[in-house]
């Protein structure tokens, strides 16, 4: 270590701790700002390049909302608002929107709504999966809001 650091009262010592790992040469490495900690990315799924374009909107009449694209390991998040009474379900589709089917847990309905949400709905873990809003509106309008 070329810096060096005051050591200051009450005590007149300090313990050393870094974190290391072996060189190419079987060495120890210090890990630094020029030299990190070597890391291997062993699942491609498991990243998240880039978040997918949230799926919004506005209606006052029956609508299918879609496709929202999905991408692996990370909660879809739905929020509902406004004043109005029907119904939005959430539903998921592996050939983009040819069919779809609502979302269930343990074998039961889930994601079906007839009032604002503001909460996490799903977590995909299948690649090339879409999902839509099936909005059943009966008065007033609803503003959704589907993203990651």
């Amino acid at each position: 270590m070329t810096k060096k650091l005051p050591v200051t009262l009450p005590a007149s010592y300090v313990t050393p701790t870094a974190i290391g790992f072996t060189d190419s040469g079987g060495g120890l490495q210090l890990v630094t700002s020029g030299t990190p900690m070597p890391v291997v990315v062993t699942s491609q799924d498991a990243i998240i390049v880039e978040k997918p374009v949230a799926l919004t909107g506005t209606t006052k009449a029956a609508l299918v909302a879609g496709p929202f694209e999905a991408v692996q390991g990370s909660p879809i998040h739905l929020q509902l608002s406004g004043t109005w009474t029907g119904r939005v379900t959430v539903k998921r589709s592996t050939d983009n929107g040819a069919t779809s089917h609502p979302l269930t847990v343990g074998g039961m309905a889930w994601a079906s709504f007839t009032g604002n949400v503001n909460e996490p709905i799903w977590e995909e873990n299948v690649a090339n999966v879409t999902f839509w809003l099936d909005i059943q509106v009966a008065s007033g309008s609803v503003s959704y809001q589907v993203s990651q």
